[in-house]
């Protein structure tokens, strides 16, 4: 046997204090930080060393056949479990049946001299996609405690590199979008640790994400037994130096090392058995370490510690992925911050691009975490007059938004109390002033509006390069000031107010709840539900013709609209699908990200649509569907002024009914303009950014035009000046924009970084059912379609959507439902507004909706009185 030399055994084997945190790709996620934590003063870590990476790469060589396996694993859908099992399973015994070759093991086992032949390890999986800071990969590959003698560690060393295709491993990387191929495992021995209690760390509260309280899980004998669950764990909250709470549990049993290897269960004595795991003092010092762990990583930490004798061993770190990030301020003031994506329906995370564009044409501050956009709200609170009025406007929204923000206020401590800037003046942001009723009003916004559009497209025609940069940004001031339109403020305004008006005075003179659902049913100008009614049109033109809609099932290219004509029919087919596009191809789900692609750009989007209102409608729905609501609405408007004239003082307010029902009917239309309006623009100002970027991929400086949407707005300015690109900083930022999808966004957050997303304290539902906010009158009973993704929508008449949030990209899909449910909404969203323009009983704001309703399930929405029932 050929004995390797040093430097050459340093290919396989390296002692942990040689290594250093950037080397994931030698020792695994686990090892260099266990490299890096043996580094930092003040901590210990127990002695030991890495296989490294190299040595996992030469045992996988000795066997081509696992490449086939693996080829087939990757093309296994991840829902597949039987097949991933089988598979992932033939892996795992062809690399523990590698024999190590003699030079490898020996190399692997010298350590062994200087560290005890005969004393007890840990062997510990480390993976290269392990403990990183978007993906933990906790507890994906294998850990084994109490190993003793060389041939045992060796053996177990083979089983670490196998446990890399573990089932839950391999379904882990395929729903995370990891390549297989792409991770390799290295292996961690060190000598083990025999301890009086364990536990973890975690310097930032997991539940809640505040950043200033650190929770410690403690429990007797080795940490496996709170890891596999055996034992509830003490817990103990420290804050600033100081135990804030604890909660003892009754340990019954611990994990103990057996003398000649291996783990065991034993019982704790009863007298033992509701002890402490650790003193007060004890668990406040293991804090300051894990705070001294926290700064050296930049981070907050899932931290593995042992205590032996008084003295903490600390035996992993990791961060911590699940927490929502704090938008940077730079100062250490207390803030206080407003999802922007409840406000927009639009909780998924946005690109860079979109973001910072978003935050140019905003007309307040906007601060970026987690891929989503805030408001610090933290002045306003601080001022009682403007602290009423924002919490009022919030509240009709989203009373979840509310009731966070008033939970952070009982703290009386947190935001700071500031005179009000103007006694005894309105609240800050108070309503415009009031203006006539009357239609001109909106036929003149929209008209401004269009005109806008049309002058920002043929002024942008001709310009290019840094030039295109500079007129865009001049857009962007214009795109605030058409925002800001006073007349557009006081319209709005007008039908919102009205509305409420209506909702409260008929409710305190009749005892009807949410009266304007049915006064407002086919208001005029509303463009978002004319959107809807508009593709029922489309799907008039192409219902009588068989072998187009058969055509239409199988379309998956984008090109498609080429190919109508050549059927029978299909020339008036394609002429309708692009009149529509003409009008609304610039909308699209998430539709306030510029990067997200638009009708126009992906029209097969509308396919299904299209489909499902040629099987669910008759020629002619759109203008019955019309004509009906404003029927209902003339005829609710009869009956309640009948009723009101009955009334004592009845003429009175008859009459003051009747001016708001048709200052409701004039202004709540033009409720949907302005997003339109934005979204017009928006399109323009992307397809000349993509012009631009198809620029830079002629010229060699990007691979693909899309990568722009991980560069922000000026990024891009210099990178169009300068032809030069980051390519590492576009990998970065698509890596994280990935791993975003995996946080849920809080409405509201704060600088210590607590997620809170608000409560209905509410005692007047039937027990069991799921609590919302009533936006559209009625109640429903049907089959629930949850549908996440606009294109995969299948609906039937008589079917209840129920999704995440809706923004009016979702309003074709209103026309052929009965309901709505969303986990995201307010009384004023867009979702709202449409569920009462087309009369569909609508309850929106139900927290995990689309996890706590199935598919398929009949449910029973009440949209008068804000709850579900789920009925089988």
């Amino acid at each position: 046997m050929r004995v390797l030399s040093t430097d050459e055994a340093r290919q396989y084997v390296w002692d942990l204090q040689e290594v250093e945190e950037t080397q994931v790709s030698v020792v695994g996620g686990k090892g260099a930080h266990l490299g890096a934590l043996s580094r930092i003063e003040g901590i210990s870590v127990p002695a030991g060393f890495c296989v490294t990476t190299d040595a996992f790469r030469r045992i996988m060589a000795q066997a081509p056949s696992i490449d086939d396996r693996i080829d087939r694993l990757s093309r296994l859908n991840p829902d597949d479990r039987d097949a991933i099992r089988t598979l992932s399973a033939e892996i795992r015994r062809d690399i523990e049946g590698i024999a190590l070759p003699d030079e490898l093991a020996a190399a692997i086992t010298r350590p062994l001299t200087r560290l005890g032949e005969q004393a007890a390890y840990a062997v510990r999986s480390s993976a290269t996609a392990e403990d990183l800071p978007t993906a933990s990969f906790a507890g994906q590959q294998d850990t084994y405690l109490n190993v003793v003698g060389p041939t045992a560690i060796l053996r177990h060393i083979s089983r670490c590199w196998a446990s890399l295709f573990t089932e839950r491993a391999v379904t882990y990387r395929q729903r995370n979008g990891v390549d297989h191929r792409t991770v390799h495992m290295a292996v961690v021995v060190q000598r083990m640790v025999f301890p009086d209690a364990a536990g973890i760390l975690f310097t930032a509260d997991p539940v809640t994400g505040n950043r200033k309280v650190a929770t410690v899980d403690a429990g007797f004998g080795l940490g496996e037994a709170l890891v596999s669950g055996v034992v509830n764990p003490d817990v103990f909250k420290v804050r600033d130096g100081e135990v804030v709470a604890r909660a003892i549990a009754a340990k019954e049993r611990a994990v103990h090392a057996l003398p000649d290897g291996g783990t065991q269960e034993v019982a704790i004595d009863s007298r033992r058995q509701e002890q402490p795991a650790l003193t007060d003092a004890q668990a406040v010092r293991l804090v300051e370490l894990g705070r001294r762990i926290e700064a050296h990583f930049g981070r907050p930490q899932d931290i593995e510690w042992c205590l032996v004798d008084d003295d903490f061993q600390i035996v992993q770190s990791r961060p911590i992925t699940t927490l929502f990030p704090i938008p940077e301020t730079g100062d250490q003031e207390n803030h206080v911050y407003v999802s922007v994506g409840h406000q927009q329906m639009m909780t998924d995370p946005m690109k860079p691009l979109g973001l910072s564009i978003w935050q140019l044409m905003a007309m307040v501050p906007m601060h970026e975490a987690g891929g989503r956009l805030f408001v610090d709200v933290t002045q306003r609170l601080a001022s009682p007059a403007s602290r009423a009025g924002l919490l009022d406007v919030i509240g009709k929204g989203d009373p979840l938004t509310r009731d966070a923000l008033e939970t952070v206020l009982d703290r009386d401590d947190f935001v700071p109390s500031l005179p009000d800037a103007t006694p005894g003046g309105p609240p800050a942001g108070g309503a415009p002033a009031p203006i006539e009723t009357d239609p001109a009003v909106v036929t003149e916004l929209i008209e401004r509006s269009e005109a806008s559009v049309a002058a920002l497209e043929d002024d942008i025609r001709t310009k290019t390069g840094p030039a295109l940069f500079d007129f865009l940004l001049e857009a962007f001031e214009e795109h605030r000031r058409v925002l800001s339109d006073p007349l557009s403020m006081q319209a709005i305004m007008a039908g919102m107010e009205a509305t409420w008006w209506l909702n409260d005075k008929l409710r305190e003179w009749l005892g009807e709840k949410n009266a304007a659902d049915t006064l407002t049913l086919s208001a005029p100008d509303n463009i978002t539900s004319e959107m809807g009614l508009a593709l029922l049109d489309v799907a008039d033109v192409i219902r009588p013709y068989p072998e187009l809609v058969a055509f239409l099932k199988d379309v998956e290219d984008e090109d498609f609209l080429d190919e109508l004509p050549k059927l029978a029919g299909g020339t008036e087919a394609r002429d309708a699908i692009e009149a529509y596009l003409e009008r609304y191809g610039m909308r699209c789900v998430g539709e306030i990200d510029i990067t997200r692609p638009r009708w126009r750009e992906r029209p097969t989007t509308l396919v299904p649509v299209i489909l499902d209102n040629v099987r669910n409608f008759e020629p002619g729905a759109a203008e019955r569907r019309f004509e009906e609501g404003r029927r209902k609405a003339r005829e609710k408007e009869q009956d309640v002024l009948s009723l009101l004239r009955a009334l004592p003082d009845g003429e009175r307010k008859a009459d003051e009914a009747k001016r708001m029902i048709d200052r409701v009917r004039t202004f709540i239309g033009y409720r949907e303009y302005p997003k339109y309006g934005i979204v017009s623009r928006s399109f323009v100002y992307k397809r000349a950014l993509l012009e631009e970027a198809g620029r830079l991929v002629r010229a060699g400086v990007l691979p693909e035009k899309e990568d722009i949407f991980y560069l922000t707005f000026q990024e891009l300015h210099d990178v169009v000046r300068s032809h030069r690109v980051d390519d590492q900083l576009v990998q970065r930022r698509k890596e994280a924009f990935r791993s975003y999808h995996a946080l849920t966004p809080p409405r509201v957050l704060t600088s210590d970084g607590e997620a809170l997303s608000g409560a209905y304290r509410r005692d007047d539902v039937p027990a069991g059912a799921l609590i919302g906010l009533p936006v559209s009158a009625g109640t429903i009973e049907g089959r629930a379609r949850v549908v996440l993704d606009m294109a995969d929508a299948d609906l039937e008449a008589g079917d209840i959507l129920v999704t995440a949030f809706t923004d009016p990209s979702w309003s074709p899909l209103f026309v052929g439902i009965a309901g709505l449910v969303t986990e995201v909404g307010g009384l004023m969203t867009h979702g709202a507004v449409i569920a009462r323009e087309y009369g569909l009983p609508a309850v929106v704001g139900v927290e995990q909706a689309t996890r706590l309703i199935r598919d398929g399930q009949r449910i029973r929405v009440h949209g008068t009185d804000g709850y579900i029932e789920i009925l089988s």
